[in-house]
């Protein structure tokens, strides 16, 4: 599958702002020291554009305490957001980005980020061939963005209400008992993209349709629109599982259900036979970072087998670890977690096993649409 755009893809706004942001940022200043004692050097600090819960204490403390450094981060979510985060900030803001791996490419297009060195990084443990070239990371042969964790879209839901065998199919979002308590994530690509697998569109991608298949996807999308609840941001997608205020919830899987089955409330998410839908996300250097040294020994932090259980891990929402070392680690420190996350090999669950059996599908960027095309029906959908 290909994450690469079309040149409508490129026109569209957010693009426009990501070719405005290049510049440099200012320097961290020493502390003054005192006759005969001396103290430390104020932390340098390291701004991140990321999804929440990428620099809260959970993921990057140990980094800090061990390295000077401090994180400053501003959240985003949705790769629009980020997009429109990066035109809204003066350029230079930036040291390191977070982002979705199919708006890496319009990263490393707009030349805001630096290439790396895979050598620095474990690419022969990474636990599926497609990681190591993974669409929109590379370009002519170089590498832009790193790969350091995943998780998989499908249906989730209630299980006081919704039983598996009903979950096992992105029908179940018009059972008539879940009339209004079927909710959206608020981000066009995650539900459309499954509204076009439940058409049926899964070669090449669910992203890489005709435009008679996407006349067809807005059709079945709208037809939804009689059981929706509402269409809410990161803390609402959790809270409205958490309260039952939503018995299902399109665009989302174990990335928020997660989180909740940790806590024991009565909901999980599972891949539906129609297939489902993998986000995968990457850190890249920005271009105009003075601080790329430290920036680069975090991403190498990432990557090694304590920092991807850490991500295994987060307190802001769970992701899969993508190396062999990171899943091993797991295993041993947190069997109870690997073990509800299918990070077991052998496991019925196992996000490997199912990317191999052919369930998975990479969420892309619209391929012969435009992102804004996709952009504005949601807008439509969400006022029908």
């Amino acid at each position: 599958m290909s994450n690469e755009t079309n040149d409508k893809t490129l026109k569209n706004p957010g693009r426009r702002g990501v070719l405005k942001a290049t510049a440099a940022v200012a320097a961290t200043a020493a502390l003054p020291m005192p006759f005969i004692r001396t103290s430390r050097a104020a932390p340098v600090e390291i701004t991140m554009l990321g999804w929440y819960g990428t620099a809260e204490a959970d993921m990057v403390a140990e980094f800090e305490a061990a390295n000077n450094v401090k994180f400053k981060p501003k959240y985003y979510a949705g790769g629009d957001n980020m997009l429109a985060a990066l035109a809204q900030n003066p350029p230079g803001t930036f040291d390191l980005i977070h982002t979705d791996a199919e708006y890496a490419s319009l990263l490393i297009e707009s030349n805001l980020v630096d290439e790396l060195n895979p050598a620095d990084y474990p690419m022969d443990d990474l636990m599926h061939e497609d990681f190591g070239k993974f669409p929109g990371h590379w370009k002519d042969g170089k590498l832009y963005s790193l790969i350091t964790r995943y998780g998989h879209l499908g249906v989730s839901y209630n299980k006081n209400t919704i039983s598996r065998e009903d979950a096992m199919s992105y029908k179940v979002f018009w059972d008539p008992k879940l009339k209004g308590k079927v909710g959206h994530f608020d981000w066009h690509l995650p539900s459309l993209g499954q509204m076009s697998l439940l058409n049926g569109n899964s070669q090449p991608s669910p992203f890489d349709i005709s435009e008679e298949a996407w006349k067809a996807v807005q059709e079945t999308t709208l037809s939804l629109k009689p059981q929706v609840g509402g269409y809410f941001d990161f803390g609402g997608t959790f809270a409205g599982l958490k309260n039952g205020e939503m018995l299902a919830m399109c665009g989302i899987g174990d990335w928020v259900t997660g989180i909740l089955e940790r806590d024991g409330a009565p909901v999980t998410s599972v891949v539906p036979n129609e297939g489902g839908i993998q986000w995968t996300e990457s850190y890249s250097i920005v271009a105009t970072s003075t601080k790329k040294d430290i920036v680069k020994k975090y991403l190498e932090y990432t990557m090694s087998a304590k920092g991807q259980v850490k991500t295994a891990q987060m307190l802001g929402y769970p992701g899969f670890a993508v190396t062999n070392a990171g899943r091993k680690l797991l295993n041993e420190v947190d069997p109870k977690e690997a073990q509800r996350s299918g990070q077991v090999n052998g496991a019925e669950n196992d996000p490997i096993r199912l990317i191999n059996d052919g369930r998975i599908h990479y969420r892309g960027l619209p391929a012969q649409q435009s992102l804004e095309d996709w952009n504005d029906f949601w807008s439509e959908y969400k006022n029908a």
